[in-house]
């Protein structure tokens, strides 16, 4: 394993489309993504593409990783089977290892209490109350949030399940694939459609 490697989990009705603009970015830019479930055995996304694991939840070590990204899945609000994934990221956060979570499983993270002190967002303040957290307060009406967190805490980024690209420039801004001006170019290129942004890109 190096330094480079980030993991995504996937799991049965995985939201295919939340974690591509972020992972294409990364492995273009050095960075290896290996994906973790619940155990190796093939799971199916919400798109209906079956997915291997390269490895199971119990041997991934917040060691071997730069970055943990949970997305969005129907199981996320239909009961506890995605849990191990939540207690996972507090394992990474506590050792200092960013977690990025997108839709469903900010509410997972929420659960989790994992966000009852740190800045966050999701689809909508009321989505994450319905799970009963303690962090309502913390709620903020952004595209993408990232909360430093400080040491020995590890970041983390939450989006909503509509702000993919907002999503991918958090990660790729925390892991430093883009400098800002470039960053902000390839924000307005895949979000905005400003074809301006290409010249900064190229440049």
């Amino acid at each position: 394993m190096t330094g480079t490697t980030v993991h995504l989990a996937v799991y049965d009705t995985f939201a295919d489309w939340e974690p591509g603009f972020a992972t294409a970015q990364l492995t273009q830019h050095g960075h290896t993504v290996r994906t973790v479930g619940l155990t190796t055995e093939p799971v199916t996304t919400m798109g209906g593409v079956s997915i291997r694991p390269d490895l199971a939840l119990d041997e991934l070590d917040p060691g071997d990783s730069t970055l943990l990204i949970l997305t969005g899945a129907s199981l996320w609000d239909t009961g506890d089977a995605l849990a191990p994934f939540a207690r996972t990221a507090r394992t990474f956060l506590e050792a200092g290892v960013p977690v990025a979570a997108i839709c469903g499983a900010t509410a997972g993270l929420a659960r989790e209490g994992l966000l009852d002190d740190r800045s966050h967002t999701s689809a909508v303040s009321f989505y994450l109350a319905a799970t009963g957290y303690a962090g309502g307060a913390r709620y903020a009406e952004a595209d993408a949030v990232t909360d430093p967190g400080g040491s020995p805490k590890g970041a983390l980024v939450t989006a909503g399940p509509t702000e993919p690209v907002a999503f991918a420039r958090e990660i790729l801004r925390l892991l430093g694939v883009f400098e800002p001006k470039k960053l902000d170019a390839w924000y307005r290129l895949f979000h905005d459609s400003d074809a301006s942004a290409y010249e900064v890109l190229e440049g």
